[in-house]
């Protein structure tokens, strides 16, 4: 961390110059998360139920899937009540949705018989249930439960490298690059804008620099897009 290939501003752990232009200016433009399509994001456990069945899983195919779902088994104690197979019907077609299947209703047991039927707000407890990585259990603490934790998903990690602030091979060490850098206070709300701008505006490949908000904020404008 912070040696040779790392940028200047995580070498000097000093927030980058172009921070302000960026994070005031996406955070006039987003104003709620995209995850809030398809989730009641006050509701804890609803939010862990789409974190975990949303992986490698298209938005839309897990919005149509919470909504099969939610209405009728919307708690832990009634989630349980579906065996493995019910389970594994109701959430096709999401990716690898037998063994998320089985991921729910593990999750689901141990909310009932370890946490008295609540969704922890601890990342180490977080990351104990079945299906939940540091990515997810990062969003469900900062999304629902306020905490100041960055949630680094492909988009943050790619947009951050574009935007100049860090560069880094693993979500992980972009986490640890990002809480060096940036003020603790926008730290929840990174994953809200760069998500938002990475599905509507910079996208892995053919970002639309021309229309972007941040344009002369951006050191890849030009590169990536030339114009």
């Amino acid at each position: 961390m912070g040696g040779k290939g790392q940028t200047r501003w995580v070498r000097e752990g000093r927030t980058p110059d172009n921070f302000d232009c960026v994070y005031r200016r996406l955070r006039r433009r987003y104003k709620r998360h995209p995850l809030e399509s398809f989730t009641d994001v006050r509701d804890p456990f609803e939010t862990l139920v789409s974190g975990i069945l949303s992986s490698r899983t298209r938005d839309e195919t897990t919005n149509q899937v919470m909504r099969r779902l939610f209405p009728r088994y919307g708690t832990p104690k009634k989630m349980l009540r579906l065996s493995e197979e019910e389970l594994a019907r109701l959430i096709y077609p999401v990716g690898f949705y037998r063994q998320k299947a089985r991921f729910l209703r593990e999750a689901c047991r141990m909310l009932v018989e370890e946490f008295g039927g609540k969704v922890p707000e601890t990342r180490e407890e977080l990351m104990r249930i079945p299906g939940v990585g540091r990515k997810v259990a990062n969003l469900i603490l900062s999304v629902v439960f306020g905490q100041d934790v960055i949630c680094v998903d492909t988009h943050v990690h790619r947009i951050s490298q574009r935007l100049g602030w860090q560069v880094a091979k693993t979500p992980e060490e972009t986490e640890q690059n990002l809480m060096r850098i940036l003020p603790r206070r926008s730290w929840r709300y990174i994953n809200l804008i760069l998500v938002n701008h990475g599905q509507r505006v910079c996208h892995p490949v053919g970002p639309e620099c021309s229309r972007c908000p941040i344009a002369d904020c951006c050191p890849r404008v030009g590169v990536e897009n030339p114009r």
